[in-house]
């Protein structure tokens, strides 16, 4: 059973920045694909971004292009994501989802993910 526990979150100013980690437990195989997701209140949850541990390109969704990082330690147990020029928008709930599977095709997908962390909040004032 894996376990995905978020940390990080919390209130910044606009064009502030903050970054976001996940650290996964109980994972059997070393090749797997972890993302990041947010949900902002009335909204349906969206992808942000995602990473497959085999090395593959990451994907970002066209609104965090350029401003959001995502990455991993070089033991692969924790997965961040660096979030820099903050705006209103970017205010969310924020997701960490793990599957054992590549990232492509449908990694936007929140029916594709077998694990859930429990979230971290982000709030960006203006």
């Amino acid at each position: 059973q894996v376990q995905l526990v978020e940390s990080g979150g919390g209130s910044v100013q606009a064009g502030g920045s903050l970054r976001l980690s996940c650290a996964a437990y109980g994972y059997t195989y070393s090749l797997y694909c972890m993302a990041w997701f947010r949900q902002a209140p009335g909204k349906e949850r969206e992808a942000v971004a995602t990473l497959y541990t085999g090395g593959d390109t990451p994907y970002y969704a066209d609104s965090v292009k350029g401003r959001f990082t995502i990455s991993q330690d070089n033991a692969k147990t924790t997965l961040y994501l660096q979030m820099n020029s903050l705006k209103p928008e970017d205010t969310a709930m924020y997701y960490c989802a793990f599957r054992y599977d590549y990232c492509s095709g449908s990694w936007s997908r929140e029916w594709a993910y077998n694990y859930w962390g429990q979230g971290t909040q982000v709030t960006v004032s203006s």
